[in-house]
């Protein structure tokens, strides 16, 4: 635990300017980063009795070491950095939402020469259209099963448009008029988009001008008798009015505005907003969040809007934005707010009439999320603190450990050995932190030098890192102090790192012999603050180093279900890395060390001689006959070749017979 003085900026040396802050960690990460009108007045305020600070405000500054910030014109520009920092960085002690699902979209790709409309789910991107997000995949497909009737856009998927295109008929909707069917040329391009663009324009709440416009066509046709194609308008305007149905008339004034309502309690808080375009809900979608710094519902509110519209741009943004507070600075989020869509936006909370009801709807909505989630959650939260409790008191731990690494090795009869690192933080894994090794210090099967190795080459990386940042010390003028303006060399970034962080449990998949040779890598390299424990899979033993005996967690209890939890985990991992450098290793061929020879010719050769025996015994000019070889290469293939040729040719170990290499080889 660091003491806030030790790194406090000296006095006149914070800016009286807008800015942005970071707080780093012992290990240089970015713990926390924050925006403020004055760089001074905030930061001072960090720097109080601790008694006096909020515990969760406490608690960042005293896991801190060091402080650094950067200097901005406005305070839109901090709110833009605050939120491209937090989203790169990922400090753990920023509020970050979390999606509580996955929410499917209504997806138009007018970036394509044919736009396609179907679901779609994910990142967004560039020249697509977006309409949602809706609750499930099927209602968006009953959506647009209505309305292919008026807007027959294409649906299906490039390989079928493809096929429909080379055999000159096009599939089943095409049939029956619920595609236009552009792959056999029906409609031009042009007009296949016109029809894209009708269908976005009434998604985004246009509808009334198309429903006028179908009254009259099917008025005039029933006037000129041709009472065909006025039965066709007029199922047309039915299934429309069946599709805006859907989405029931919330504001009759057909306003386009998204209304965000927050649920919070002490530790967490769950947001809810409702799309309304148009008049009408188009989509809704609801986060979770703790509360891991100290923060009130206007702070609340101002993440929730970064992280909805931090990404977004043009009507993505609506006119306007309906929440329970304003945010402190309500000027810089509103200019923020405009400046992504490009127009005047308003930002607001609604004191009266039915946006006010409707608000009061979604404030229910998040509501039950939040404790839907505190439902689902307090079981696995409770049970993974009671199985790091377990472990920490049967290993004699003096705190939970709540990083763990595990090691395990990987081979098939001594050949692509292979070894795995996996990480659970919080009893959780985070597999962005997984690592993988080839054993390089020898040849052949010994699990023990293979672990002691991986061991000593994980944290030579760690103590790499550790003496190049300065015994993770804050870069600054020797005296525990950062100069003014956060001058950080470019490495230090606060960017995850390999290997940079130490755990406070090392794993590894066996008994006594892995266990002590893990403990002698730690011992070799000076490292005696981390723990290290074996898991052997024959009784599930617990083996500690230098004891006879191993410590027996019940059957029962959690922190052996966590432990082989994550033993199995690093096993799997390890497997798949064995087989996929064995896959790699079958499929190579001499071939592959020509330099300048691609598949195509490789596969010209192989398919010319038959196999890379036959191609083996060919000469130069044998060579150059097959097209697109020239002398050059071809003295290249006799070399590379010559140099793998076997030793001795292949026995049947049964028969005794020489195997003959007349099969097709692989180049």
């Amino acid at each position: 635990m660091a003491d806030p003085s030790s790194y406090r900026p000296k006095p006149g040396e914070i800016p009286d300017e807008p800015g942005v802050y970071k707080f780093r960690d012992e290990h240089r990460r970015v713990i926390y980063v924050g925006k403020a009108k004055s760089l001074r007045q905030r930061l001072a305020n960090y720097f109080q009795p601790l008694t006096s600070l909020h515990p969760r405000t406490a608690t960042m500054v005293t896991t801190a070491a060091s402080v650094e910030w950067t200097v901005v014109s406005t305070e839109v520009e901090a709110l833009q950095l605050e939120y491209t920092w937090i989203k790169e960085f990922d400090p753990r002690f920023n509020v970050k939402y979390r999606d509580d699902k996955s929410y499917p979209y209504l997806a138009v790709t007018l970036n394509e020469e044919f736009p396609r409309v179907q679901v779609m789910r994910g990142q967004k991107k560039k020249g697509v259209r977006y309409f949602g997000p809706y609750g499930h995949a099927w209602a968006i497909r009953e959506t647009v099963d209505l309305m292919l009737r008026v807007f027959p856009v294409r649906t299906c998927s490039a390989g079928v448009f493809r096929n429909a295109a080379s055999a000159g008929r096009p599939c089943l909707l095409g049939y029956i008029g619920k595609c236009a069917a552009p792959c056999v040329g029906r409609v031009s391009p042009e007009e296949h988009r016109e029809l894209a663009e009708d269908f976005c324009d009434f998604m985004a709440g246009r509808t009334g001008t198309y429903i006028r416009r179908l009254e009259k066509q099917m008025t005039i046709a029933a006037e000129d008798m041709e009472y065909e194609k006025a039965a066709r308008l007029r199922d047309d305007i039915e299934a429309l009015r069946r599709a805006m149905e859907k989405s029931a008339v919330v504001l009759a004034d057909a306003t386009d505005a998204d209304l965000i309502a927050l649920a919070e309690d002490e530790l967490e808080a769950a947001v809810q907003i409702f799309h309304v375009r148009g008049g009408r809900v188009r989509g809704q979608r609801g986060w979770v969040t703790d509360k891991v710094e100290a923060v009130d519902t206007a702070g609340l509110v101002e993440h929730a809007l970064q992280q909805l519209y931090g990404e977004e741009s043009g009507e993505a943004v609506p006119k306007e934005v309906l929440v329970p507070a304003l945010p402190e600075d309500t000027a810089a989020v509103t200019a923020w707010l405009s400046g992504r869509r490009g127009s005047n936006v308003s930002l607001r909370v609604p004191q009266r009439g039915d946006k006010k009801d409707l608000m009061e709807t979604v404030a229910r909505n998040a509501q039950q999320a939040l404790v839907l989630h505190k439902t689902k959650r307090a079981s696995d939260l409770t049970t993974r603190s009671r199985a790091l409790e377990e472990i920490a008191e049967a290993l004699d731990l003096e705190s939970a450990p709540l990083r763990i690494e595990c090691f395990d090795i990987s081979h098939l009869q001594g050949e692509d050995v292979v070894a795995s690192m996996v990480v659970f933080e919080d009893g959780l894994p985070r597999k962005s932190e997984y690592r993988r090794f080839q054993i390089k210090g020898f040849e052949g099967q010994d699990d023990v030098r293979s672990m002691h190795e991986v061991i000593s080459r994980r944290f030579k990386r760690y103590l790499a890192e550790k003496d190049r940042t300065g015994e993770w010390g804050p870069v600054g003028d020797g005296d525990g102090e950062v100069p003014g303006g956060g001058e950080v060399p470019a490495e230090d970034d606060g960017r995850p790192k390999r290997f940079a962080y130490p755990p406070q449990l090392v794993v590894v998949d066996g008994g006594q012999p892995q266990v002590a040779a893990a403990r002698r890598a730690l011992d070799e390299l000076g490292i005696d603050d981390i723990a290290v424990c074996g898991l052997a899979k024959r009784l599930e033993e617990v083996w500690l180093p230098g004891d006879d005996d191993p410590v027996v967690l019940p059957r029962s209890s959690e922190g052996l279900y966590l432990l082989q939890r994550v033993r199995d985990t690093a096993h799997d991992f390890a497997i798949r890395y064995q087989r996929s450098k064995r896959t790699k290793r079958i499929r190579t061929s001499p071939l592959d060390a020509v330099a300048g020879l691609g598949e195509t010719r490789k596969q010209a050769l192989i398919k010319h001689f038959g196999s890379v025996k036959r191609l083996r015994q060919a000469t130069i000019e044998q060579i150059c006959e097959v097209p697109g070889m020239g002398r050059k290469t071809a003295e290249a293939v006799v070399v590379a070749l010559a140099a793998a040729a076997p030793a001795a040719p292949a026995v049947n170990t049964a028969t005794g017979e020489i195997m003959e290499d007349d099969g097709g080889g692989t180049a």
